[in-house]
């Protein structure tokens, strides 16, 4: 069966999944979504068996329908190979009674990797079997994880460039890093005057302005997104939420067709999202917890009903998660309203005029395998602590979010169902704020001083992603206030 893509807002139907993939974003401003839902092909038992490259190719192929067996395996094997620093990609953790599913094995150390290590080989593949001559030019913001993977991901790929705007002062210092020190004659990364939702706007504003898009098709480039808008980012994070049931069911910690629930620290709502769409596949999920740290407009949206960005902005140590426009949520918003794209599309109008929406009762019943929960700056510090003195087993802030929400939205319930809580990023990645909260304050003048430190507590090894950034050159140094991007983008590209 083929699959076809729509945009939630209405504006494009009968998309090929490579053109969907191309454009990243419709042309109406609204997300590609596939016009139908296909299910698993196989069973639970037989992914059991299979290789966390084998399980992709069986999920992806349900949605990327206009690719070919031998073009997808191609793009799949070029992906998961030895930039992983472990043979099962995203191994299961046993620790706290929950099952941390590490998606931060890759090349950057964060889940980001997980789809932004195929997303080049599926546009480049994508851009041939279109017929596409103009230079791909790769926009994106990112609150922290996804511009290193994506520049990562695209650094020397011929036919593309990437641009990577984010908020100066808002990722930790290792973030800023490993971006800053990047390699790659295409590549890009520029410091806003701002927070994430001032980048992630000026980046749609961008991809909407149908003048900039003239003036870039007549010096050769064309727009694409490695956010995870674009419907190449969500199918690859689907495949890891199959893996890990299926997996579960391997190792005998769940019976045949036993159901559980996942736990997802979430900002965009990209990764919980395809956490749903595994469950719309078939896998026994059913309930998906959204964990979000003090800025709780996903929490409180789950509560009540009303979407509202309006309230103050708050930097936190799970920076990644630092956003009040989770635009991954729109998908959900579509598919709860009937897929009525119209109604969609004026709920968006809302958000983007006044701040704000409210859904209907028909729509709060068709998320109710949802839950929201959060956790406030101390409590993830104290869950940090928490989790390794009674495990040894040591998080990131973003995964101790989930991991604290998660915990006590159990214990209300009563609920003993078994738990996959996606462990998001390296504790690497966030040294300072897990070494202080198991530890406490030490203020050291670098985030770099705590590595060791890591080191010691964790008995992990430092991973290759950190050990480079210690000595690297800063090789970007680009800075411009929110409204100036679209003129550092023509300054960048030469025109």
């Amino acid at each position: 069966m083929n699959v076809y893509y729509k945009s939630t807002r209405g504006g494009e139907e009968k998309v090929t999944a490579s053109m969907a993939i191309l454009k990243g974003l419709a042309e109406d401003g609204g997300l590609f979504m596939p016009e139908s839902m296909p299910k698993l092909e196989i069973s639970m038992e037989e992914l059991a068996k299979m290789s966390y490259q084998e399980t992709a190719y069986e999920v992806m192929k349900l949605f990327l329908t206009d690719f070919t067996e031998e073009e997808l395996k191609d793009c799949i094997n070029k992906a998961y190979d030895s930039k992983f620093d472990t043979e099962e990609i995203a191994p299961l953790a046993k620790a706290d009674g929950a099952y941390y599913l590490e998606l931060f094995h890759g090349s950057t150390i964060a889940f980001k990797d997980m789809a932004l290590s195929i997303l080049p080989h599926l546009m480049i593949t994508s851009a041939k079997k279109n017929q596409v001559e103009k230079e791909i030019v790769i926009l994106t913001a990112t609150s922290g994880d996804t511009g290193k993977a994506a520049m990562a991901g695209f650094a020397d790929v011929k036919g593309t460039r990437i641009i990577v705007f984010y908020p100066k002062n808002g990722v930790s210092r290792v973030q800023e890093l490993q971006m800053l020190t990047q390699k790659g004659e295409n590549t890009s990364v520029v410091a806003i005057d701002g927070n994430f939702d001032d980048a992630q706007s000026g980046v749609k504003a961008i991809f909407n302005d149908r003048e900039f898009a003239k003036e870039m098709a007549e010096h050769g480039f064309q727009f694409s997104s490695a956010n995870s808008i674009n419907i190449g980012r969500l199918v690859p994070q689907i495949v890891y939420y199959v893996y890990a049931y299926a997996k579960l069911l391997a190792y005998e910690e769940i019976a045949k067709d036993e159901p559980i629930q996942v736990c997802v620290p979430t900002g965009n709502f990209g990764n919980i999202l395809a956490a749903y769409f595994a469950k719309q596949l078939g896998v026994p999920i059913t309930k998906l917890i959204c964990a979000s740290n003090e800025n709780k407009v996903l929490y409180d949206f789950f509560q009540t009903g009303t979407y509202d960005r309006n309230r103050e902005f708050l930097l936190t140590s799970s920076p990644s998660m630092d956003i009040l426009i989770s635009s991954n949520l729109e998908r959900l918003i579509y598919l709860s309203c009937g897929s009525d794209a119209k109604k969609n599309a004026e709920l968006m109008a809302e958000l983007a005029g006044k701040g704000s929406y409210t859904i209907d009762a028909d729509m709060r019943a068709f998320m109710k395998d949802f839950e929201g929960g959060f956790a406030t700056e101390s409590e993830v510090s104290e869950e940090i602590a928490r989790v390794y003195q009674d495990t040894g087993y040591v998080i990131d802030t973003h995964t101790a979010v989930a991991s604290a929400v998660c915990r006590r939205i159990r214990a209300q319930e009563g609920n003993t169902q078994k738990t996959v809580i996606a462990s998001t990023a390296s504790p690497y990645k966030f040294a300072r704020s897990v070494v202080e909260s198991i530890k406490g304050k030490e203020n050291k003048a670098d985030d770099l001083d705590y590595i060791d430190e890591l080191h010691q507590l964790s008995g992990v090894e430092i991973p290759k992603a950190v050990e480079e950034i210690r000595h690297a050159e800063i090789r970007h140094h680009l800075q411009c206030l929110a409204g100036e991007m679209p003129q550092t983008v023509r300054k960048i590209l030469g025109f």
